[in-house]
């Protein structure tokens, strides 16, 4: 996960300028099918071979994907909505992502282990095709940067460097207070998921099953029927925090700034 972390925290801001550039879609592809590849080694073969191969590629797809799908998405609506249907139009697109969550995890829970790994190898490469053929690309700052072409700075100058995160953050107070708000929330978010699974794993030893069904109790809020579960219900709430964050943010930067400005939240 340090690995990941680091990766992304380097790939994405690049991945994001290179889109203002050549267009959200055609940076999109890059993502998204190297998305697949880990999925396709599960879906293949499960050996103890086979599954360091998975971790090699799921180490290298997270570095690239993680960030770069989620933020250049968001950018997508942003050139395509108008500023005052932003926080709304994010709030469709979690709202989507948490049923997308939901069907999976469902999923999970029903069918075996290899099928479910076919399933989503299948579902990662049908996404990416569906993309690529009717996806219309958004290029919102190609006007402003082929009009500043004869100012253009090499290659390496368009990478967004520690300095620019770190000028970025200080030339305005809302969005340095909502990346805030954001790293603690993720903070928590993080610790919580990652020391429940392990305890669950080592104190009950949960099964896939067992993962699956908390996983839909937070997902569907069914909790109020479960007293002990009762509080993963406020694991629903957590949805609005992301939208309304990112309505704030994408109302304080211009067209070209989408991207490198939503990576940092």
């Amino acid at each position: 996960m340090a690995i990941t972390g680091i990766g992304t925290l380097m790939i994405t801001p690049l991945v994001g300028s290179l889109s203002d550039e050549y267009g959200r879609k055609s940076l999109l592809t890059l993502p998204m099918t190297v998305a697949v590849l880990p999925l396709v080694v599960l879906a293949s073969s499960r050996t103890r071979s086979s599954f360091f191969v998975y971790y090699a590629f799921k180490t290298l797809a997270g570095m690239v994907c993680e960030g770069s799908i989620l933020c250049l998405s968001l950018a997508y609506v942003a050139d395509n909505v108008g500023e005052g249907r932003r926080a709304a139009a994010f709030g469709i697109l979690s709202g989507v992502s948490v049923a997308a969550f939901v069907l999976g995890t469902l999923i999970a829970r029903l069918f075996p282990t290899t099928l479910t790994f076919q399933i989503a190898a299948i579902t990662a490469a049908v996404a990416a095709v569906y993309m690529k053929a009717f996806l219309i690309d958004s290029n919102s700052g190609s006007g402003a940067i082929q009009a500043a072409d004869p100012l253009k700075p090499e290659p390496c100058k368009r990478i967004p460097s520690v300095d620019d995160i770190l000028c970025l953050l200080r030339r305005s107070l809302t969005f340095s207070q909502v990346a805030m708000v954001a790293f603690f929330s993720s903070l928590a978010d993080s610790g919580l998921h990652a020391s429940l699974l392990y305890y669950l794993k080592a104190q009950f030893h949960f099964n896939k099953d067992q993962f699956a069904d908390l996983l839909l109790i937070v997902g569907v809020a069914g909790a109020f029927s479960q007293v002990p579960y009762v509080a993963a219900t406020f694991g629903v709430m957590a949805v609005f925090i992301h939208p309304c964050m990112r309505s704030i943010v994408s109302k304080q930067v211009g067209a070209t700034e989408q991207v490198f400005d939503r990576h940092v939240v």
